[in-house]
């Protein structure tokens, strides 16, 4: 088995360093916003959970394509990586979210249009992972899920544009001008800004932190199953 790579190594130290950074300044940098109180410091974690969870969809579309170009199975690994990754993000982002609805909104959960196409989305690529998981030939279910990645993304700015696209929305627009009446808006200072892009750039650091590790894990498994063929010859 190969050693963790140095590069690795200092990228493990940065993520967990900048993270607690991240925290500290949620907690401590970051005022107390006004009317929703200290509920609104999750607020910080939800919306970089869920930049993550759409980045991974987007890099998983992007390998699909790579793969059907190339025929290489390294795109699908890392089309596969983005996945997982992106369904574990986006959850954190639904779970983050409910618990900051839930003072707010007076509910854990409202058919909001931004959280219907959140849900779809996670659905969609929850069949992904069972896509794979009924296909045994490893070619014909490395081309079907590059198509599949690349279709289910549209999910993905559908998700981001729903509360600009329908009406009637309760979910506060983060980027640019929405709903200034949507229950849960509020207006950014200058320190909460600066706090939410920073909690926006160490997600991003973790998730290709994760994405290397996740890499590096689907190649040895992949040896794995080489030396077990090659056994069973």
């Amino acid at each position: 088995m190969k050693s963790k790579p140095k590069w690795l190594k200092i990228l493990d130290i940065i993520t967990i360093i900048s993270f607690a950074l991240a925290t500290l300044m949620v907690f401590f940098y970051a005022p107390l916003e006004r009317v929703m109180g200290a509920v609104q410091k999750v607020f910080y974690f939800h919306v970089s959970a869920g930049w993550v969870g759409m980045l991974s969809f987007m890099i998983a579309a992007i390998a699909g394509i790579a793969y059907l170009i190339k025929k290489d199975s390294k795109w699908d690994l890392v089309g596969y990586s983005a996945v997982e990754i992106g369904i574990a993000f986006t959850m954190i982002n639904v779970i983050t979210g409910s618990i900051w609805a839930r003072p707010i909104w007076n509910s854990w959960w409202t058919w909001d249009p931004r959280l219907t196409t959140a849900t779809i989305m996670e659905l969609v690529y929850f069949a992904y992972i069972m896509l794979r998981q009924g296909i045994d030939d490893p070619e014909r279910r490395n081309r079907f899920s590059a198509v599949y990645a690349i279709v289910g993304f549209i999910s993905v700015p559908l998700t981001f544009f729903s509360i600009r696209i329908f009406d009637r929305t309760i979910h506060p627009v983060v980027i640019g001008s929405g709903d200034a009446n949507a229950i849960g808006s509020f207006d950014m200072t200058p320190l909460m800004l600066q706090t939410l892009l920073f909690s926006i750039l160490v997600f991003s650091i973790l998730f290709v932190d994760l994405m290397w590790h996740r890499i590096r894990l689907g190649q040895y498994s992949n040896e794995i199953e080489e030396l077990k063929l090659r056994i069973q010859d």
